[in-house]
């Protein structure tokens, strides 16, 4: 069907010329498949994301910080149209990257990682920023609340970093497959693969000698050995939604798109033996893999889980089913949905976070469809409260030294501008921050001591906002092109209950 789509589509004047135009201004930097270069992949799966109107705009413009030239005084504006209807649709048959696409693509470009942290910061107390603006990142020094480094990025980094259990690394998945490995102590790019063409998010494990990677194209999952060689592949049959690492089970636990199943990969060598004949296996050592080790255990769901979240002792999984109205809770170790959650609307599960009210562990998670943040008891898997929001937001952030829970409203039109403060044990909302009327305000993320929450005016021309976290009163701003996201070391590697992981 996807070849025949595709053939009719070319027989079109418009489809057609725009693949002319593609061959002549776009295939040297993007590659002639549209897989990527220079430049990212051009593919509906990567492009999905970004309206056709702003990549004509785009092609027309281009914007400040990017590579990519403007084309206005070169094209017409039908020849633009073409292009982006072009770039739009699929490709005659799915691309193909496997093993040996994945291997010659490894780049390193430096060998010798740092033996010890080479600037004064406290390295444990470093903040990865990532700036969407213009493709860097930023690392921030904690204590001082100062950029120390500042470098290039993939195009569209997506997931999070991820960081080896000391802090010393940390992992970068871009949208279009490629895998970074960089050096907090030496402040330094190491190594770099393209584990995939469309790829969601990556993990790291918690001995830090896996790197396993989420991939919508082609579908599956790909495992890295800490330098970024390639050590298998795992076929799903599906795209692959979201993977984490679980670390008390010492194994991956993955989300499928397309396929109501669960996956458990474990990195424990003496993992119970596994029989599946969807495992693709690309030794690197002789007798390096046991039976059972690396290999998936499946779990069977009532339906697909679009996002999920672990209990802190990580047997029980909560995830978002497509119904809007409730959640589903699977167990681990028995391998079954065990309760239904009522939660309405989109819950974010990946951005929910925990903590102890009154003796008993609650959950709370936000809603990418509805004003409200869900408050869930663990123990009994019923829904405490709903607290009232100023409209769908994406990020819930705490730390365990606040008594507060920081939301944004990003996705409402006329909230998009302020964050709410929640009191954790009253769970009521008292205090909202507006730093600059009409623009976004979101994603909250407290230093390793719970001092400062910066929060991220997500803008162009924006900036970290730095607020004190014990009086809530802004500290100071911090320059920023669009920081979409910023991470804590030791929130990350020690597990805080008030962030994701």
């Amino acid at each position: 069907m996807t070849r025949l789509f595709f053939l009719l589509t070319l027989c079109l004047p418009g489809a057609l010329f725009g693949q002319d135009v593609y061959k002549t201004h776009c295939a040297s930097c993007h590659g002639v498949d549209r897989l990527g270069g220079i430049g990212p992949a051009l593919l509906p799966e990567n492009l999905e994301r970004l309206k056709k109107p702003a990549a004509a705009a785009m092609i027309r413009d281009s914007r400040p910080g990017v590579q990519m030239p403007a084309f206005g005084d070169r094209l017409s504006r039908q020849e633009i149209s073409s292009l982006v209807a072009f770039v739009y649709s699929p490709p005659a048959a799915e691309p193909r990257w496997g093993a040996a696409e994945i291997r010659a693509s490894r780049v390193v470009h430096d060998p010798q990682p740092a033996e010890k942290p080479r600037h004064a910061a406290d390295p444990l107390n470093l903040f990865v920023v990532v700036e969407a603006g213009d493709h860097h990142v930023s690392i921030v020094d904690g204590d001082r609340l100062e950029p120390i480094a500042r470098f290039p990025s993939r195009f569209a980094l997506h997931g999070g970093p991820k960081f080896s259990p000391d802090g010393h690394f940390v992992y970068f998945a871009s949208r279009d497959g490629w895998i970074s490995k960089y050096d907090l102590w030496g402040l330094k790019m190491l190594s770099e693969v393209r584990a995939g063409i469309n790829t969601r998010n990556a993990a790291v494990s918690s001995d830090g000698k896996y790197v396993m990677v989420a991939n919508y194209l082609p579908r599956g999952l790909v495992i890295l050995d800490d330098d970024l060689n390639l050590v298998k592949t795992l076929d799903t049959g599906s795209r692959v939604s979201a993977v984490y690492d679980a670390p008390p089970r010492r194994s991956f636990i993955a989300a499928l798109k397309d396929v109501p199943e669960l996956w458990e990969i474990s990195y424990d060598p003496n993992a119970e033996p596994i029989a599946n004949g969807l495992v693709h296996d690309y030794r690197l050592k002789e007798g390096a893999f046991e039976p059972g080790f690396l290999n998936p255990r499946r779990t069977a769901l009532g339906g697909v889980l679009d996002d999920f979240f672990f209990t802190p002792d990580y047997r029980d999984v909560i995830g978002a089913a497509r119904d809007g109205k409730r959640g589903e809770v699977v167990n681990l170790d028995v391998r079954r949905t065990i309760a239904s959650v009522e939660l309405p609307g989109l819950p974010h599960l990946g951005s929910g976070i925990t903590w102890l009210r009154e003796g008993r562990r609650v959950i709370a998670t936000p809603n990418l469809r509805e004003g409200m943040v869900s408050v869930i008891d663990a123990g009994t898997w019923k829904t405490i409260r709903e607290i009232r929001t100023l409209g769908p937001g994406f990020f819930l952030r705490s730390h365990e030294a606040t008594p507060y829970a920081w939301v944004d409203s990003m996705m409402s039109p006329s909230g998009r501008d302020t964050l709410e403060v929640i009191d954790k044990r009253t769970l009521e909302v008292v205090k909202r921050l507006t730093a600059e009327p009409g623009k976004t305000l979101a994603h909250v993320e407290f230093d390793r001591y719970g001092r400062y929450a910066l929060a991220s005016l997500w803008e162009d021309d924006g900036a970290l906002v730095v607020y004190d976290a014990r009086t809530l009163q802004e500290v100071k701003r911090i320059p920023m092109r669009k920081p979409v996201g910023k991470y804590n070391v030791a929130n990350k590697i020690g597990g805080s209950e008030g962030t994701s992981h």
